[in-house]
């Protein structure tokens, strides 16, 4: 073996542990710690919604902009109407997310 496919085989080895170095790292840094308590889909803010696993920053203002033009979410299975969130995403968000009750006004007599 002559040192010239050495030197290339090495170069080719080297690139190529770089690059899984990066791409290891980058996946390290997308993972994210859940939120210690459920998220109020109905009170929550875009920074809140980030916290909760499979939900990234459009998602996020997806969320809130469905909840300011349709009203409070009614239950968690609400979220499939967000365009990006399945039935698979969904069982994944469930332990992470709650909807409150919405309030009501008093009744006037």
């Amino acid at each position: 073996m002559n040192s010239r496919s050495s030197i290339a085989r090495f170069a080719f080895i080297l690139a190529a542990a770089s690059l899984l170095f990066l791409f290891s790292g980058a996946a390290l840094a997308q993972k994210k710690n859940p939120p210690a308590k459920p998220v109020d889909l109905n009170s929550a803010s875009v920074e809140q919604l980030q916290q909760v696993p499979g939900i990234g920053p459009a998602t996020a203002k997806s969320i809130v902009n469905f909840r300011e033009k349709s009203g409070p979410f009614q239950r968690v299975e609400d979220l499939l109407a967000i365009r990006g969130i399945s039935k698979q995403a969904l069982e994944r968000m469930r332990p992470y997310v709650t909807v409150s009750a919405p309030e009501t006004s008093p009744s006037k007599r």
